[in-house]
């Protein structure tokens, strides 16, 4: 998914503190009529968990005007993007030459490196929309490698009362085969009414739980739909606990990144002088058409056009530690 803010911030990432919550802010993707997202990371509080950089949750919503997605094609360099759906159907289609339907409970993760454009167009048979879009920053030794796409669905594992849906990295002796480039974690965690679960957790990781339907606690505090609790690093459990409603909230972590990042629109870099050749280079190769062979390469078979990046901002972009 693009960030379609028509006026992003520069936002530096780097290594917080302690335990927090984080609210979430409403973002219309692509103007007041479009899919609405809350997003939870990142902020000027905290832009990182472990590698994990953005974070928008949607849904559920009607597919019929505002409730459709259809974001155009667009850039993206330096992270992964991981699309896990709830409920709906979103067709995939990228420069790579990979075409793929994103569906609920499996793992759609595509490895931007040194430059790839993607679409994602939520289909005709969706009525509901409803999941997930994730960033995660990839490494400055890994993020000049050739894109590339790989699709995994989880097998549902039980551990204690809860359903887990491990999609990244390892949680609770299961283990996902796709590839990440930073210690890392991503799960589906389901919990029925009023149950708890301590998750053993690696202690050198920061973690972060969003709440997406029910009622939750996590290490006793507690978490409103939409939110993402932080919990710093040095811990080997974490608890949690499900109110009447039951609860099903998304687990991601990993050890703290330990690199500043300058991340603007949809390009990760690490400069000022990076992130505005990133752009010169799409709205040339890809939107004026002068290098279709360029870094990002064509999707010759989306029916529209590709997604202008927006205008730099007048100040210059510098990663702040």
């Amino acid at each position: 998914m693009s960030n379609l803010e028509h006026d992003p911030v520069e936002v530096e990432c780097s290594r917080g503190g302690a335990a927090e919550l984080l609210e979430p802010r409403e973002v219309p993707l692509g103007g007041p009529r479009a899919l609405t997202v809350r997003r939870t990371l990142p902020q000027r509080g905290r832009s990182l968990i472990g590698p994990w950089c953005f974070i928008d949750h949607y849904g559920p919503d009607p597919v019929t005007g505002p409730g459709a997605m259809t974001v155009p094609p667009h850039p993206h360099t330096g992270l992964q993007t991981v699309s896990w759906l709830f409920r709906g159907e979103i067709e995939h289609r990228d420069s790579a030459g990979n075409h793929a339907m994103v569906r609920p409970r499996e793992l759609n993760l595509m490895t931007a490196g040194r430059g790839i454009q993607h679409s994602e167009v939520s289909t005709a048979a969706t009525d509901t929309l409803h999941g997930a879009q994730l960033w995660v920053a990839l490494p400055d030794a890994e993020r000049g490698r050739a894109p590339f796409f790989e699709h995994y669905a989880p097998d549902p594992v039980s551990f204690g009362p809860a359903t887990l849906h491990v999609f990244l990295g390892r949680l609770a002796g299961e283990s996902s085969p796709a590839r990440a480039f930073s210690p890392i974690v991503g799960a589906q965690v389901d919990l029925p009414a009023n149950t708890a679960v301590d998750l053993p957790v690696d202690p050198s990781f920061e973690h972060g739980v969003l709440l997406d339907t029910g009622a939750l606690t996590v290490d006793g505090m507690d978490v409103p739909r939409s939110h993402l609790a932080y919990r710093a690093a040095g811990s080997e459990s974490l608890r949690l606990e499900a109110g009447p409603e039951g609860a099903r909230a998304l687990l991601i972590g990993g050890a703290p990144f330990g690199e500043s990042i300058v991340m603007w629109w949809n390009f990760i870099g690490r400069s000022h002088e990076e992130v505005v050749a990133f752009r010169a280079e799409w709205q040339s190769d890809v939107i004026a058409g002068e290098r279709p062979e360029g870094p990002f390469g064509a999707i010759p078979d989306y029916p529209g056009n590709a997604l202008p990046a927006p205008d730099l901002p007048a100040v210059r972009l510098k990663p702040r530690d």
